[in-house]
């Protein structure tokens, strides 16, 4: 009986250390951190350890928009959703400004069309370059809109957003350096060792100190702008967050699956 005793202790003791790292690695996915004196949520998620997935209609063909629309939809597959963030800007009826890729499939071409608003100022997604953050056999990448349609790599996942803010370890050049054009920002990087790091503003920032963090900070040579303003969100329980957009709801969002 006393082996039986040890042998159950041992086994519950197990089970809660094996719980406790599970609970730590989902908590330590994503952080906050600080780079000169702006705060920021920071989420790294690791090369061949996270089953990261775009999203944007649910079965009945209708925008998730909210990030526990998503997390209901995947709960019910027997899923969880342990971290979401909207993948890029998208218009009033929540689809992509751009190229979307979803499971193989592209739902929404690439757009490659110049604009500038009533003002003359180009909106973000048409700064130059933007970009394409894609999902491959060989992981993730990020690509100017214009390469990666030259390459027409075949991939799983992608999303076309803008601009880029770091190119091959180089801030992009139309950024400037003081820009009083501070907000909160949203964007991706592909990182060192293959790492892929989502980082949410939660003070105003311009373009110039939002690139050098993923470069100088997070070591990403090469980064995309997601979104910025009211339309920032992140979805992470760990941290106690399930955010809303003021514009009602998201349209592509960034999930990862467990």
């Amino acid at each position: 009986m006393t082996y039986i005793k040890h042998g159950i202790l041992a086994a519950a003791i197990m089970l809660a250390a094996t719980m406790t790292s599970l609970h730590q690695a989902h908590a330590e996915q994503c952080e906050q951190q600080t780079f000169e004196e702006a705060k920021y949520v920071v989420c790294t998620l690791e090369p061949g350890k996270a089953d990261l997935r775009l999203f944007w209609t649910n079965a009945d063909g209708a925008p998730y928009r909210a990030f526990s629309s998503l997390a209901g939809a995947v709960r019910a597959e027997g899923r969880t959703l342990t971290f979401a963030v909207n993948a890029g800007m998208y218009r009033a009826d929540f689809s992509p400004m751009g190229l979307y890729v979803e499971n193989g499939r592209e739902l929404k071409p690439a757009n490659t069309t110049e604009a500038k608003s009533s003002s003359g100022q180009v909106p973000n997604f048409y700064k130059k370059p933007n970009g394409v953050f894609f999902l491959g056999e060989a992981g993730a990448g990020i690509l100017p809109t214009h390469e990666f349609l030259k390459r027409r790599a075949k991939v799983r996942f992608a999303t076309q957003s803008g601009p880029m803010l770091v190119i091959a370890n180089k801030l992009n050049p139309i950024f400037i350096v003081g820009s009083t054009d501070r907000t909160r920002r949203s964007g991706v990087g592909t990182c060192e060792r293959g790492a892929v790091r989502f980082a949410i503003s939660e003070d105003g920032v311009n373009f110039h100190d939002f690139a050098r963090l993923f470069r100088d900070h997070l070591k990403c040579p090469d980064a995309l702008f997601l979104d910025g303003g009211r339309g920032v969100g992140i979805y992470n329980p760990a941290m106690g967050r399930n955010d809303w957009s003021w514009h009602g709801g998201y349209g592509p969002i960034f999930g990862l699956v467990e």
